[in-house]
């Protein structure tokens, strides 16, 4: 993988150094509507286990104290904070992680401390990876935040189909790598296209 951990700094470095006035502009627009800090930052799981500090724009309320599981529509969500989700700009900052190593632009999605524990077996290969900005879990549950407004009860319906699922969709991409889907995920994520991975639509 090391065509993928050269254009991981690469990219990460050339997005950095273009994108930093939409960085500017996000981060005058949160100080301004959103008062409080303008990152949001909170410990995932990485590669091995290992905790990081995973950086966003903060698009929710100061004192929600709300679960990890997020759901569209919730009022601890503010306005700019659901502009900024709809467009995936919030994980913009995530291009840091990515240019220091502790995240790649494709695979699986950083979980809270807590979920990584419960991989058994043969899925733990999932740890083996640094976790991405996108990937194929990501792009199948694109509108997760949708779906899981829809479902009664959102926690259960994530922790017994979303999260399983994407262990089974991650594991896949630990299994075979290959670095020509890894572009086109990038891609797909992107242009909001979709794409078919493993015999299915994501």
């Amino acid at each position: 993988m090391i065509l993928k951990w050269i254009f991981d700094r690469v990219v990460a470095f050339v997005g950095l150094l273009f994108l930093w006035p939409v960085l500017l502009i996000i981060a005058i627009l949160i100080k301004s509507k959103m008062p409080g800090p303008i990152l949001f930052m909170q410990k995932r799981v990485g590669r091995n286990g290992k905790l990081f500090n995973c950086y966003k724009f903060r698009t929710m309320v100061i004192d929600h104290n709300g679960s990890s599981i997020s759901v569209a529509g919730e009022s601890r969500i503010t306005p700019l904070g659901a502009t900024l989700r709809k467009y995936k700009l919030d994980e913009l900052p995530e291009l840091w992680n990515v240019l220091i190593g502790e995240m790649s632009f494709v695979g699986p999605r950083p979980d809270v401390p807590g979920y990584a524990d419960h991989l058994q077996g043969k899925d733990r290969i999932i740890l083996s990876l640094r976790p991405g900005i996108t990937g194929p879990a990501s792009l199948k549950y694109r509108n997760e935040e949708d779906l899981l407004a829809s479902v009664d009860n959102p926690i259960k319906y994530n922790d017994e189909i979303i999260y399983p699922d994407k262990v089974r969709i991650n594991r896949f991409y630990a299994e075979h790598y290959s670095f020509i889907k890894d572009i086109q995920m990038i891609f797909c994520t992107v242009l909001g296209k979709h794409m078919m991975y493993n015999g299915e639509m994501i």
